[in-house]
């Protein structure tokens, strides 16, 4: 299957907003995920409401409202491209920012499951033996939960190279710049005699979100064998 150097710039550039989205998104995912299963405080269920909110409204409207808070008037994006010129509307980091907006509940639910498996007897026979907060963290919560964390990130990795709405509303649908898999794969078939095109990419979105998947389950399968779960 021969791809046109426009295909492939459209599944590198896929490539590339996926990866930074899961980067952008992974630490403050975990760290979501561990305030929302180990701690209970006022308005926890709405912050556990907000962080979901992405996967039931519309794309659009989250891109709308990333348009709103980071366009070069808003109240985020002003101070950014005014203080340090920093400008993420219909920009590849825009896109990767609206990826990781629309893939961050897919990562948190990931690794809030993965830490419940976690038994808290083993953090509390720690602690007797005079383990700090971050050392029960690092030594014995973090590689218990790390099946959760790889698979979230996997699985917000396969999800990203997917993501349309946010990303054409919030940063445009512009070749070599913003313009993903799924926007390549709308533009031809908005135009005569793209249908080849149109098929080629598709079948390779395809692809990717499988294997995207079938590798988050191996992945997940391997770390509780390793950690002898099975």
């Amino acid at each position: 299957m021969g791809l046109t150097p426009e295909e492939w710039q459209a599944i590198r550039l896929s490539l590339d907003v996926a990866a930074r989205s899961v980067l952008v998104s992974l630490l403050p995912a975990i760290g979501i995920a561990w305030l929302l299963t180990r701690r209970r405080f006022a308005g926890r269920f709405l912050l556990d409401a907000l962080v979901h909110l992405p996967l039931v409204v519309p794309p659009v409207v989250v891109g709308w409202g990333l348009l709103m808070l980071f366009g070069i008037r808003g109240p985020i994006g002003a101070p950014l491209h005014d203080w340090f010129g920093i400008r993420l509307v219909f920009t590849t980091e825009g896109a990767a920012l609206a990826t990781a907006v629309m893939s961050f509940p897919l990562i948190v639910r990931a690794v809030r499951l993965g830490l419940e498996q976690v038994d808290p007897g083993l953090e509390a026979a720690a602690r007797t033996l005079g383990a700090g907060r971050l050392d029960r963290f690092l030594t014995i919560t973090l590689p218990l939960m790390s099946p959760g964390i790889l698979a979230g990130a996997v699985t917000a990795f396969a999800a990203g190279l997917g993501e349309f709405g946010a990303v054409i509303t919030f940063a445009s649908n512009i070749p070599g710049e913003t313009q993903t898999l799924p926007l390549a794969i709308y533009s031809a078939t908005q135009t005569p005699g793209g249908e080849g095109m149109a098929a080629r990419l598709a079948l390779i979105s395809f692809t990717l979100a499988m294997g995207g998947l079938l590798l988050a389950e191996l992945i997940a399968r391997r770390m509780h064998l390793w950690l002898g779960r099975f």
